[in-house]
């Protein structure tokens, strides 16, 4: 048997870290000294319970449901099938990196110099408050300068000058040598005024006539009219950060989506009052067939994501058998994209239900779950 433990586990993981690998082989300790303890015999439903009970849940202390713990535990036994010696410190590391717990075996010292030596979080720019500074002292006030003396009032206009008496008539003259008085200045005025009045009234009216025809009903150009909005198209249901069901009509016929909580094949409590339109469906189109797909979370293990996977969709085909569909109406039919990257992960842990005209052709349809899958 092979002392260097990090050759045999570098066979699945080639960058390995030596770190993390010492710190297994101290947590096994006297199990590597004997050789049936070193390794784990998959074929033995004891070991792997062992296995589960005191790795996964005790040192990991992980509250994950047996179900997939023990898929976790078959997908690493799938991993290392062709391996005739399956060690210990190699099966353990492998089970820590499926649920990214590796760095629970890192050496305390040189975890505490790998924070030390990673780069300063930088806060974002709300989080940074900026000194307070003293308000500026306000400026001196300004002299008070008296304002300047009002101007002198302006001299009086001169006096308008007296018109001229008008002479009395005289019944006689008793000289031509004597001349005639002199009219009224007002008089020659009077005359010039007069006229200027009325050819500024005259003017005026013609202006108002002009106002008036342009102002008649009709005369003014009709504003235009904007057109009318478009209504607003419903918002998509919200898809829920963990567990939960949104229901939803997709192409006239009712369609169930259940999203999980990360590594959880638990359902949410409100499974059952979203299943009712596809259960009417069902009712009224005799022949037609339910037909549930599983998706997965595309990060991890790939061959742990798909038991995880099956697990979700053969809760969801349990929980709609006990409703009152049978599961001879029920089709488990694994998806193209199972393991691709979704629009996002909360996408990617979901289970679809949806409707077809009838059974699902062979060969389509999902394989039967594993002895270790529910």
């Amino acid at each position: 048997m092979a002392e260097d433990w990090s050759v045999d586990v570098r066979k699945y993981v080639p960058d390995a870290d030596e770190d993390l690998i010492t710190g297994i082989v101290r947590y096994c300790g006297i199990a590597l000294r004997n050789r049936d303890s070193s390794l784990v015999s998959f074929s033995d439903k004891t070991e792997t319970d062992r296995v589960k009970a005191n790795f996964l849940r005790k040192k990991l202390a992980l509250t994950d449901a047996d179900a997939v713990l023990d898929a976790a535990i078959a997908a690493v036994g799938e991993r290392m099938k062709a391996d005739r010696t399956k060690n210990r410190v190699t099966v353990y590391y492998l089970l820590a990196d499926a649920f990214g717990r590796l760095e629970d075996f890192r050496p305390k010292a040189k975890a505490g110099k790998a924070k030390a030596t990673e780069p300063e979080a930088v806060l974002p720019l709300a989080a940074v408050s900026e000194p307070v500074m003293a308000p500026p002292p306000p400026p001196p006030p300004a002299p008070v300068v008296a304002p300047p003396p009002p101007p002198p009032p302006a001299p009086p206009p001169p006096p308008a000058p007296a018109p001229a008496a008008v002479a009395p008539l005289m019944p006689t003259v008793p000289s031509v040598a004597r001349a005639a008085p002199a009219p009224p200045a007002r008089r020659k005025s009077t005359g010039l005024f007069w006229p200027l009045i009325a050819g500024v009234v005259a003017f005026g009216g013609v202006a108002a006539l002009i106002v008036l025809g342009s102002s008649r009903p009709g005369s003014a150009p009709a504003a235009p009219v904007a057109p009318a909005a478009a209504p607003a198209l419903p918002a998509p249901a919200a898809v829920p950060d963990g567990a939960g069901v949104i229901e939803q009509v997709v192409e006239g016929r009712p369609q169930v989506s259940i999203y999980f909580d990360t590594g959880k094949v638990d359902l949410d409590g409100s499974f059952g009052s979203h299943t009712q339109a596809v259960r009417d469906w069902l009712d009224a189109n005799p022949g037609h067939h339910l037909v549930v797909s599983g998706y997965n979370d595309p990060r991890g293990n790939a061959a742990l994501n798909a038991a995880l996977s099956k697990s979700r969709a053969f809760a969801v085909r349990d929980a709609l058998v006990g409703q009152g569909i049978g599961t001879d109406q029920i089709d488990l039919v694994k998806p193209a994209d199972t393991n691709q990257a979704e629009s996002s992960l909360a996408e990617a842990r979901r289970v679809d239900v949806t409707i077809a005209d009838g059974p699902v052709p062979e060969g389509e349809a999902a394989s039967k779950p594993s002895p270790n899958m529910p």
